[in-house]
């Protein structure tokens, strides 16, 4: 077991799987700055994909491309600060991005806010911004992009969505129930965009070890409870987390549609 102290960065010696066809596939990613986004944006740029980003978070985004580009220089990602909220902002964001990179042929949802609030305070404001910053820009995002995948007759839309409602967690409702929508709109997209090519799945994590988990959230006791939950013993990092959607992302995962895919160690 790790101190809280660790990075949100696995560094095990995995020797993960390459992926011939996500070679400059386009990938656009929102929330990508930190914590399980910045894991994805790092592993679609080691695949040699071209990746874009979107964030609020400017210090952490240019703190995730700086890494990229150590990493990779031939595949820096771009990154553009975007509050989400502000969906004329997300368009043109996506508008402009697509006009540098090439019609967008993946994207990951995944930015959220898991702020632990209680169903006694909760206030109709408070409840809009919940599902505004967790649910809302999903679909304007997937809005955005999904004409230029209809186009390309070819594309892959992964939502992240949560473990947290399924396993009836009530530490965040607003947060949780924004999260069970992201079902709703995978289910209802996938049959839509099907006859394009188009796929549309969910991947869900359970209780992945990023920095923001281990600094505000975490304790002995919880870390104790997970673990005897889950049937592997030990912590979940960003960057296995990653592995399913680069698979759903990659012609490898081209008959998977409409589906949940759990990454959470077994977790019960």
């Amino acid at each position: 077991m790790t101190s809280t102290g660790q990075t949100d960065t696995d560094t095990s010696t995995s020797a993960y799987a390459s992926y011939p066809s996500l070679i400059d596939r386009t990938v656009l990613i929102t929330g990508g700055a930190d914590g399980i986004g910045a894991g994805m944006v790092e592993e679609f740029a080691k695949q040699g994909s071209r990746v874009a980003f979107l964030d609020i978070n400017a210090e952490a985004g240019a703190d995730t491309v700086e890494r990229c580009h150590a990493a990779e220089p031939r595949h820096t990602p771009i990154f553009r600060q975007v509050d989400l909220v502000d969906i004329e902002a997300l368009r043109t964001a996506v508008a402009e991005l697509a006009a540098d990179l090439g019609g967008f042929t993946v994207l990951v949802n995944n930015a959220a806010s898991d702020d632990r609030h209680t169903w006694e305070e909760m206030e109709p404001g408070y409840w809009d911004d919940r599902l505004n910053t967790n649910l809302r820009h999903y679909f304007f995002a997937l809005q955005a992009v999904a004409p230029q995948m209809i186009e390309a007759e070819n594309g892959s839309i992964i939502n992240i969505g949560s473990s947290s409602y399924m396993m009836q967690e009530d530490f965040f409702p607003g947060y949780a129930i924004a999260k069970s929508g992201v079902e709703g709109i995978t289910r209802t997209m996938a049959r839509t965009f099907g006859p394009h090519n188009v796929r549309v799945n969910t991947v869900l994590p359970g209780w992945v070890a990023t920095t923001r988990q281990l600094e505000k959230w975490w304790s002995p006791e919880g870390e104790a409870g997970t673990l005897n939950d889950q049937a592997i013993k030990r912590r979940i990092y960003p960057r296995e987390f990653a592995q399913m959607v680069l698979f759903l992302a990659a012609d490898d995962g081209a008959a998977c549609t409409a589906q949940q895919f759990l990454v959470d160690g077994g977790r019960r």
